[in-house]
């Protein structure tokens, strides 16, 4: 047996010509655009079909992807009776998994899943998960369910159907570039869950469904809300130092800091943060952002030497909070815009799929004797 490379370090178990990363250098693109250019100049559908397609897209193909998408924002009968029978004190992440499962139920043939077949549910999941999220939010808190607009964007939309009011520019351009910069990250860990699933010939709710769930993990999609909890505990700007300084002298974690694959500063990081800068001044939430720089400061000082900077869960904190997300709404978020990922990857895997069937190291004993239970 070869050694054994707990999880998974290393190992190249996929081909993609989706994303590239050098952690080393910090550069993250998109077929082969850089990500800052990507946040700064595009938009969140014209990077789904760039990750989709390999390429940019015409004005014209791009005028009809949009309309494509924003087609299927209205859920299918039933699916909203469906969703205000769940309890209100569900967790969003555990609707979404849910709800997104559901989907497959109202499929005519769920189970196709040649390429074409691929990118339709995937363009479905696509347009219904943002209002799967709002509609639940809005029956959550007793409000009445606002529904989609398809004459706006899915980041004008989401906020539109989120806060029943249109969205000031800044703040649908903030939750676009978000959308973006978290819409792909290589073979990561819910990533490798829907490769691994489709690559059984299931379906594409089922593979979705398992990322999803992959995501929902503390160690994964759900960094960005320990991060508001954080600075949720830090009363003021000037406490900012000492809360970072006590917490690394007892080696605790700085929530947002850090990357498993990034020794360099996140390139996710860089936009955002000149974004969350102005969001936070348009929305009276200045001192937010105070906090968040000071911290980066104080991290600057002391761990940067190690290869230690923010990650893109840092900032993006600071600036879901300025769009008036709740807590427990940052995780589905990130699972709003990595839907456009994940499924640009199942596609991938289906034009060549080989399936996954990694092997174990067995480490347990051999011939041990069966004991009756008579006499044990």
């Amino acid at each position: 047996m070869p050694p054994v490379t707990k999880g998974l370090e290393g190992i190249v178990a996929a081909e993609t010509a989706m994303s590239f990363i050098d952690g080393e250098k910090g550069v993250l693109e998109y077929v082969g655009i850089e990500i800052d250019a990507l946040a700064r100049h595009s938009t969140f559908e014209e990077t789904v079909f760039l990750l989709w397609n390999r390429r940019l897209p015409l004005k014209a193909e791009l005028d009809s992807f949009c309309a494509d998408i924003r087609s299927r924002y209205e859920l299918p009968p039933g699916m909203e009776q469906r969703l205000t029978a769940l309890p209100k004190a569900a967790e969003p992440m555990h609707m979404l998994r849910t709800m997104v499962s559901a989907l497959s139920l109202h499929d005519p043939r769920p189970n196709d899943n040649d390429v074409e077949s691929a990118r339709q549910k995937s363009l479905n999941v696509l347009g219904h998960a943002p209002t799967l999220v709002a509609y639940f939010d809005r029956y959550r808190r007793g409000l009445p369910i606002v529904h989609p607009d398809k004459s706006m964007s899915m980041a004008e939309n989401f906020l539109y159907m989120l806060n029943g009011e249109r969205p000031t520019p800044t703040m649908a351009r903030a939750l676009d570039a978000c959308l973006i910069l978290h819409a792909d990250h290589g073979l990561n860990n819910s990533t490798f869950a829907a490769r691994v699933v489709i690559s059984t010939l299931s379906d594409v709710y089922s593979a979705l469904t398992a990322a999803i769930g992959s995501l929902r993990g503390p160690l994964h999609g759900g960094a960005n809300e320990g991060v508001m909890k954080m600075l949720n505990e830090i009363p003021t700007v000037e406490a900012a130092e000492r809360y970072v300084l006590e917490r690394l002298e007892k080696k605790d974690k700085i929530m947002g800091f850090g990357h498993r694959v990034y020794k360099a500063y996140d390139p996710r990081a860089t936009y955002l943060k000149t974004l969350a800068k102005k969001l936070a001044e348009d929305t009276g939430n200045a001192a937010l952002y105070e906090k968040s720089s000071r911290i980066e400061q104080v991290m600057g000082k002391a761990v940067a030497a190690k290869g230690i900077y923010p990650n893109v869960d840092f900032y993006s904190a600071t600036t879901y909070h300025c769009i008036g997300l709740r807590l427990d709404l940052f995780t589905p978020l990130f699972a709003l815009s990595r839907i456009g990922g994940w499924a640009g990857h199942i596609i991938e895997q289906l034009a060549d799929n080989r399936l996954y069937r990694p092997e174990a190291s067995y480490v347990g004993p051999h011939g041990v004797r069966y004991v009756p239970v008579g006499e044990r």
